[in-house]
């Protein structure tokens, strides 16, 4: 039960703090905002403002929630109505929830970077017995920048990019002597994990020191890195590297919220995984999908072009159409999850 309410917990705070982003943006844009909940299905508290006559209301699932602004999904002769602003405005308040998800990863990621007491750098240290990458041509004191077509920041992105990309011999570019020198065909150890092949470095890092701008540094490309891991494991769903096995839906990350309570490493598996369930969120939201934030840019993109919006019409059944496979994909997805921890 503590599991399950930490999970609703963060899940709320993200979908408040998505909300907020819609939220914000159109009352700085004078939009008519008429409610603003967080959840969805039945009422369980809703509170309306006598001055401002909107609605705030609490609903019973934590899988969700909206801004209802005049005009957005019905024809509305008010002045202050969505459909009434310029393009450039209905876009910075369809961005602003996604764009608030981000900042809150990155943010996140800056607690965990500055929890740290050192870092490891780019720069090999020694190698493991036998070690494949040695045997390729790595030396000590090279300091990989980068790995395949990949610049290489920090040791989260050196990590997660001979994950990911050096499955097969790769070239990878060192500072060496002072010198700019590409190691062609550098081979890694693999292991398959839950059907999927995966690299793993052997090698040891030299230390690097703390300080505010490593701090920042580290943050940065690390959130960076978590953006495009998403995007890439999208990818991958995609071309079929992954199955659809390896998807996760709210009972899943649930499990997995619960794994990292019990985590005895101080909170930090915890704060690692509401990172990247906040960059998660922001980089989903923004998938050009009729039903989400980056449908409707895409709409506005397609208006831009043709000088005049798509007729209501098509865009509802765009967005009901999508929704319902969503919903369905969700169904799958939520079994799938149940089966795994009857196993």
């Amino acid at each position: 039960m503590l599991n399950i309410l930490i999970a609703i917990l963060i899940f709320g705070f993200m979908i408040l703090i998505h909300e907020l982003g819609h939220f914000v943006v159109a009352r700085l844009c004078k939009v008519k905002v008429n409610e603003f909940s967080i959840g969805m299905g039945p009422k369980l508290v809703q509170k309306k403002s006598g001055k401002t006559g909107i609605a705030y209301t609490l609903r019973l699932l934590p899988i969700g929630g909206y801004v209802s602004m005049e005009g957005e999904e019905e024809d509305s002769e008010c002045e202050n109505s969505y459909s009434k602003k310029p393009i450039w405005q209905r876009f910075l308040i369809t961005v602003a929830g996604a764009v608030m998800n981000l900042l809150v990863g990155i943010i996140i990621t800056c607690v965990i970077a500055g929890r740290l007491s050192a870092y490891a750098s780019t720069e090999i240290a020694g190698f493991a017995e036998n070690s494949v990458s040695q045997a390729s041509g790595l030396q000590e004191g090279d300091v990989i920048v980068k790995i395949g077509g990949t610049r290489i920041h920090t040791y989260y992105d050196l990590s997660y990019t001979i994950s990911h990309d050096a499955v097969e011999k790769i070239d990878v570019t060192v500072i060496r002597d002072g010198e700019r020198v590409v190691v062609p065909d550098v081979g890694f150890p693999t292991e398959t994990v839950a059907g999927v092949t995966l690299a793993r470095w052997d090698f040891s890092l030299c230390r690097e020191d703390k300080t505010f701008g490593n701090t920042i540094k580290h943050a940065f490309w690390q959130s960076v890195t978590s953006v495009r891991m998403i995007w890439d494991s999208l990818i991958d769903l995609v071309t079929g590297r992954y199955g659809v096995e390896a998807m996760s839906g709210p009972i899943g990350i649930t499990s997995e919220i619960g794994a990292a309570v019990e985590a005895d490493d101080g909170g930090a598996y915890l704060l690692s995984l509401t990172a990247l369930i906040a960059l998660n969120l922001g980089v989903f939201n923004l998938l050009p999908i009729p039903v989400l934030d980056g449908g409707n840019i895409l709409f506005m993109l397609i208006e831009l072009i043709r000088r005049k919006p798509l007729k209501r019409e098509t865009e509802g059944m765009l967005k009901f159409i999508t929704f319902a496979l969503l919903m369905l994909l969700m169904l799958f997805v939520t079994f799938q999850d149940i089966s795994k921890l009857v196993k």
